[in-house]
């Protein structure tokens, strides 16, 4: 029987949507090119493997601890502004870290890319597009969130034949100006948000109250250390499965086609977990997700085999990709409206600190064992606890239809 409450879901929802999956896609390209120009740029500044990956690493930190305050910004001075301000400073950091050294590396792509782009882009524009929904919200949330699966699908190839062709430097510079012709000419599709034409439900409790029966800050704090965990198995492959390839004998080309395949098939699969939230809910979302994230990491173990190697990585691409956003509709099922634009980014936060603690660790590893069969265990492990931390809420979690909130 369709659902007749009243919506503010409407056709100016779906060209918030689109236009903000456009911004992603190009948005995160940009940390993307330090993953397919690792060996080269390791070996153009001499330095050890981790040093490079943590420029990625930084990336991932910047963007989840700038959209703390990029969120609050953005609801004082508007969404176009801010997206502007993320566009301009990934840019900038794109040319900064061109030239040479890795202070330069760092400082443009974990304040630059990380801290001032995409902490100004992705958060923003996830809580604003969260308000544009109150019926599809994981469909949308997963939507939009595939932004970064387009971007793996399509750039990858395009970086690698760039940087063998002109360099790493030259490339970025190239990506620099891809990203302010296509971002800027979108904001004006960026509307105001339309006023809730509904009242009741989680968005408009009280302060006075309990979440699955504990304090509100208990249950965001068990979220957050959750992300954490699961956020670092899920870098190894995504920030150095082209490195991976290289290092047992496969083609830097199959490499970056491999990536392309894994993050193709996360964002198909992304579209089914979005659908899934809205159906049984962001937290048990999380656990399904999370439980397929764990089963592929450990498939990485089992072979060298090329062929084998890409079947891993579309499986592993179809388990992972819904977890991040299910943790984004899982915060908005949890808690107000109002407090989305600080919740959702300090998930977003600890969760990209996953990534970056993920990526660090991973070529770190690497240098010290000179294989990435310890990563790709150590991934196991954290994906686990993730299991059990995600598995205590649900537990918790009412039938569905009975109200998550309830007084204190």
């Amino acid at each position: 029987m369709p659902d007749r409450r009243p919506s503010i879901e409407g056709r100016g929802s779906w060209i918030a949507a689109a236009a903000t999956l456009a911004i992603l896609s190009i948005s995160y390209g940009a940390p993307l090119l330090i993953v397919v120009g690792l060996k080269p740029i390791q070996e153009a500044l001499g330095t050890d493997r981790s040093v490079i990956a943590l420029a990625g690493s930084l990336v991932w930190v910047g963007t989840g601890l700038g959209g703390i305050p990029m969120g609050w910004l953005a609801d004082r001075i508007g969404i176009r502004a801010v997206v502007a301000i993320g566009a301009v400073a990934t840019a900038f950091g794109l040319a900064v870290s061109t030239i040479g050294g890795t202070i330069p590396l760092y400082l443009g792509h974990g304040l630059l890319i990380g801290l001032i782009g995409n902490g100004a882009v992705y958060a923003p524009l996830l809580i604003y597009v969260s308000r544009w929904f109150d019926r599809r919200r994981g469909a949308a949330i997963a939507l939009i969130s595939s932004g970064q699966y387009i971007a793996g699908v399509f750039w990858p190839s395009i970086f690698e034949r760039g940087i063998a062709a002109y360099g790493w430097q030259t490339a970025m510079l190239g990506y620099a100006a891809i990203v302010l012709v296509c971002i800027l000419p979108l904001l004006p599709l960026l509307h105001a948000v339309p006023r809730p034409v509904s009242s009741g439900g989680p968005a408009n409790a009280g302060r006075n109250r309990s979440v699955l029966g504990l304090r509100p800050n208990l249950v965001q704090a068990v979220i957050c250390v959750a992300g954490f965990c699961c956020c670092i198995p899920m870098a190894i492959p995504n920030s150095h499965l082209v490195a991976f390839c290289s290092d047992i004998g496969v083609t830097p080309v199959h490499g970056a086609a491999m990536l392309s395949v894994l993050l193709g098939c996360a964002f198909v699969s992304r579209q089914f977990w979005g659908a899934m939230a809205d159906r049984i809910g962001g937290l048990r979302t999380v656990m399904a997700g999370s439980a397929c994230q764990a089963a592929a990491i450990g498939a990485f173990l089992l072979t060298q085999n090329e062929a084998g190697l890409f079947v891993i990585a579309g499986v592993y691409g179809l388990g992972f990709s819904g977890l991040i956003p299910s943790y984004s509709v899982a915060i908005r099922d949890l808690f107000p409206s109002a407090e989305a634009s600080w919740r959702i980014p300090t998930v977003l936060f600890t969760a990209m600190s996953g990534m970056a603690v993920g990526s660090w660790l991973a070529g770190r590893l690497y240098d010290h064992f000179a294989s990435y069969a310890p990563a790709f265990a150590t991934g196991v492990v954290f994906n686990l606890l993730n299991l059990v931390l995600v598995g205590f809420l649900v537990s918790r979690l009412p039938r569905r239809g009975s109200p998550v909130l309830a007084p204190a």
